[in-house]
């Protein structure tokens, strides 16, 4: 078991992508839990940002990155009906 106390009344919190217990009347919090996906989003995120930066440099990336953008908008066009 962990560091919570059973039968105790706990107050849960949510700072950005982590999740705090405290007992009830204490301000002292643990941390209980994280939002995993929110992590991996933020790092996809980075990684398409250094995708974008250095397609700049490299044609072939960014022929591949027009090619990708390409199927996208096709695949919206053809979900959307248009």
């Amino acid at each position: 078991m962990g560091t919570l106390k059973p039968g105790a009344t706990y107050i849960y919190e949510r700072v950005d992508d982590v999740i705090y217990a405290r007992e009830a009347g204490t301000t002292v919090r643990r941390e209980i839990g994280r939002d995993y996906n929110r992590v991996k989003r933020v790092e996809e995120e980075a990684l398409w940002k250094d995708i974008l930066c250095v397609a700049k440099e490299h044609p072939t990336l960014q022929e591949a990155l027009d090619h990708a953008i390409m199927i996208y908008k096709l695949c919206k066009e053809y979900e959307d009906g248009i």
